[in-house]
């Protein structure tokens, strides 16, 4: 399971709260993330664990944060790893945190059965802050903090978010993505939340999209595989990296094209 929403949107507390929900009906939860920028400072993100104490500690559950891999090929590539490992470990729920709304929500789509939207509250403002595409990939939108004098406005923003979703064509898999409200901080909804990922598993296998997607999903990380090693090939190569401090001073100089310079490095590589 797929989970993101922006920045404050509550996602590592609401992975405490579904995931205690969880372990509580007798689950083996893994929690993993994706977060390319922690190469920037070679750590990793889960910083967000200090949010998760009761998860943190529990032997029911596996808290992983994300890989310092470089690229976010390379992130997601040990993610997917790391997903295949849980599972023959034992782990039958697995969550794969992303963090703010970018380019790692592709790749984590790409590698989970559902994938979960988190928003909060507001006058209407965040739809125009979530890009349509992330909706799209949305098997179901939930709005955190729907406590206290905050109710109203999450109901609000939950019928916004409804009539948003009716304009996107029906999915392939055939499912009408809910929106449902929910607190982290109270734990009210939260397993009409889980309920809802149960339900739609039910639906994808009853109509075989569950193994349909798999299925592409698998072809999906054939061709990454591929991708990525011939990308570690070419940067690799002693020679390739020789002639390419040579043509990327020759770019910066002004006295090559990027695009001549891509071609020279590869005609010369191809030649090897």
């Amino acid at each position: 399971m797929g989970i993101t929403g922006v920045p404050g949107a509550g996602k590592s507390s609401s992975i405490e709260a579904f995931g205690m929900h969880l372990i509580g009906s007798g689950k083996k939860l893994a929690v993993l993330a994706i977060d390319p920028s922690s190469e920037r400072s070679k750590g990793s993100i889960l910083g967000d664990k200090t949010r998760m104490e009761q998860l943190a500690v529990h032997p029911n559950a596996f808290i992983r944060p994300s890989p310092s891999a470089g690229s976010l090929g390379g992130v997601a590539r040990k993610t997917r790893e790391t997903i295949v490992l849980c599972e023959a470990a034992g782990f039958d729920t697995i969550f794969v945190e992303t963090v703010g709304v970018g380019q790692s929500e592709t790749a984590v789509h790409s590698m989970v059965d559902f994938f979960l939207l988190i928003q909060i509250t507001g006058g209407g403002d965040e739809l125009q802050g979530i890009k349509r595409g992330i909706m799209e990939m949305a098997d179901g939108i939930v709005i955190n903090k729907a406590d206290g004098d905050n109710i109203p406005k999450a109901q609000v923003t939950q019928t916004q978010y409804r009539n948003a979703l009716h304009l996107f064509p029906l999915s392939e898999s055939g499912w009408k993505p809910p929106v449902l409200t929910y607190s982290a901080k109270t734990g009210n909804g939260v397993a009409a939340v889980m309920d809802m990922v149960y339900e739609y598993m039910a639906f994808t296998k009853q109509n075989n999209y569950f193994n349909h997607k798999r299925a592409l999903q698998a072809r999906y990380w054939m061709y990454e595989s591929i991708n990525e090693q011939l990308r570690n090939h070419f940067y690799h190569n002693k020679h390739i990296q020789a002639l390419l401090e040579k043509k990327e001073t020759q770019v910066l100089n002004d006295e090559i094209s990027s695009f001549a310079a891509a071609q020279a490095l590869l005609d010369d590589y191809f030649k090897r």
